[in-house]
């Protein structure tokens, strides 16, 4: 075991974990962010995404160490703003249904349009498709997804 000084949701955190803990465990596990979801722990999925230095990343496939000195932002890190657009659409919308992908769905898009104020529908759709909805409500992320470019 050892201690890494990571930088989460704005706050610096430590965690005494081994170097090869994937980040998703140390979030869940060390600091009780639970809103960063667990799916297939291969990176395939896309339910573990989180924003490393404002980039989407799979936290299942990236290890502790890899990420010291990093800036982590989660799913309870973007909540923090009750009035970010993406969760106000996806009420409004109602996109969930289990809810499980969903933290992976909005980390993944927002990553997207902090990076592109106005994506093409390639963008978007190359984005989005690597994440898996289990329950099939792709017509409503896609619905939201295209509601928040428009008024982007």
């Amino acid at each position: 075991m050892a201690k890494f000084t990571i930088t989460v949701n704005g706050k610096k955190k430590t965690v005494d974990v081994d170097g090869d803990t994937p980040l998703l465990w140390a979030l869940r596990d060390s600091l009780g962010l639970t809103g960063t979801k667990y799916g297939c722990g291969e990176g395939i999925c896309g339910a573990c995404v989180v924003h490393i230095n404002k980039k989407a990343e799979r936290s299942c496939s990236i290890s502790i160490k890899d990420v010291e000195g990093k800036s982590i932002t989660t799913i309870e890190g973007l909540a923090e703003n009750p009035n970010h657009p993406i969760f106000k659409t996806w009420i409004d919308l109602e996109v969930s249904q289990c809810g499980y992908c969903q933290p992976g769905q909005i980390m993944t898009l927002a990553a997207l349009l902090n990076e592109k104020k106005k994506p093409s529908k390639k963008e978007i759709e190359e984005t989005m498709n690597g994440v898996l909805c289990r329950c099939g409500t792709y017509h409503r992320i896609h619905k939201a997804v295209d509601k928040l470019v428009e008024e982007n």
